[in-house]
């Protein structure tokens, strides 16, 4: 393959198969599921090992996924340390109310908090498969996606030079601020807002509950989420852009006391909280996820707000597909995968948006200053436990169970 590099102070270029922007989880698991089936490939990450193994990221993972994991061989430590989940509980109108998942479906959720799965899949790419990955990089360029001789450029935070790699296929993994995003010149992103926002907490202190609580109040949502038994997430509604600042130790163990207090519950675990984020609730959808040779994937493509806990299953959904369609055709010369990726990927991704959708009623409707909001919120709850029907359908799209069956 031949090549002019147009960049400045470049050196003669490298050459990958495959460069994969973005060390996440879908990142990650792209380069093993390559590195496994010996395809040369490269990582390009702009932060640190540290940063990226410390980010505080989702924690829930589906059945579906961990099998995807497993059988790959890049569960790591998930199936000793992971916490199975096999109910939920909403409280609502004082009230308690359990929804045994498990017992209506058969099938349960692993808590895993992304940290702990990003630290497994790095150790086992860079560590044990002996991957190329580049840490620290700045000013990611994308250049000839529309060609058959696309490249990657950056700069070294080593030599302060300007690298280029050349490749066959980009992966965009970078998220939903990284450059890839960016590079679909056709695309259409749809997008909706939620209009509201969540102060995004995590504790020093062990869980209240042996399970997830939403708790559906008139002043607002409130989720509670084992992470590990030291610490807790915590999840407070907010106004949209509203400051942490606004919510000091007191306050915010006063506020989710209030929301999550209801008849029998035992009384909170409080704790130094070790951190506070405003997270403005909103959705969006690339369209198609590719462009030439460029795939997107995770949140460079789809974010999925934490509201149904989707985001991190739906980034290993489409490195798993992206991972065996770039086997087959690199391997294999078998291009259906790459042709069908985007379809496959989008069909998942929009029953996730709508199942997220319709969950932000139940989680937000009460507090809405709508009476008719509140009501119909309140007959929607009410219709999860008085209908073992409507109960199980809701459990089947909790766990994604309609996924199952493919992996």
């Amino acid at each position: 393959m031949s090549f002019t590099s147009p960049h400045r102070n470049s050196p003669t270029p490298q050459a990958f198969p495959v460069v994969i922007v973005g060390a996440g989880p879908a990142g990650l698991t792209l380069g093993n599921i390559l590195r496994a089936a010996s395809v040369p490939c490269v990582v390009l990450e702009a932060e640190s090992r540290e940063f990226i193994e410390r980010r505080p990221r989702a924690g829930v993972l589906e059945e579906w996924a961990v099998r995807g994991l497993e059988r790959r061989g890049l569960a790591g430590n998930l199936p000793a340390r992971a916490q199975r989940h096999t109910e939920c509980e909403f409280r609502f109108g004082g009230e308690r109310h359990r929804l045994p998942y498990t017992e209506l479906t058969g099938h349960h959720h692993f808590v895993y908090p992304q940290p702990l799965l990003v630290t497994d899949l790095v150790r086992e790419y860079a560590d044990v498969r002996g991957g190329d990955i580049r840490l620290g990089v700045r000013d990611v360029r994308l250049h000839d996606l529309d060609t058959d001789h696309p490249s990657v450029s950056y700069d070294c935070p080593e030599s302060g030079r300007r690298e280029v790699v050349r490749c066959d296929f980009v992966a965009g993994c970078d998220g939903a601020r990284g450059v890839t995003r960016a590079a679909v010149p056709d695309a259409r992103t749809a997008r909706h807002d939620y209009g509201v926002g969540w102060l995004a907490l995590l504790a020093e202190a062990p869980p209240s509950s042996d399970c997830v609580v939403f708790g559906v109040h008139p002043r607002g949502f409130a989720g509670h989420m084992a992470r590990s038994p030291e610490v807790t997430r915590y999840y407070l509604q907010c106004p949209p852009g509203d400051d942490p600042a606004n919510w000091p130790h007191e306050r915010v163990w006063a506020e989710l006391r209030r929301r999550l207090g209801a008849a029998d519950a035992p009384p909170l675990t409080e704790g130094r909280l070790i951190e506070k984020r405003v997270l403005d609730m909103h959705n969006y959808v690339v369209e198609p996820m590719t462009y030439g040779r460029l795939f997107l994937a995770g949140d460079a493509a789809h974010l999925t707000a934490p509201i149904a806990a989707k985001g991190m299953n739906l980034a290993l959904h489409d490195a798993f597909l992206l991972g065996d369609a770039l086997v087959d055709h690199l391997v294999r010369g078998d291009r259906t995968g790459l042709d069908g990726y985007s379809a496959a990927c989008l069909g998942r991704v929009w029953d996730y948006q709508e199942f997220s959708q319709w969950l932000s009623e139940v989680y937000h409707g009460a507090a809405s200053d709508d009476p008719y909001r509140a009501g119909t919120t309140l007959a929607r709850l009410r219709r999860l436990f008085d209908s073992p029907g409507a109960a199980t359908v809701f459990a089947e799209r909790y766990l994604g169970k309609t996924a199952l069956a493919s992996w």
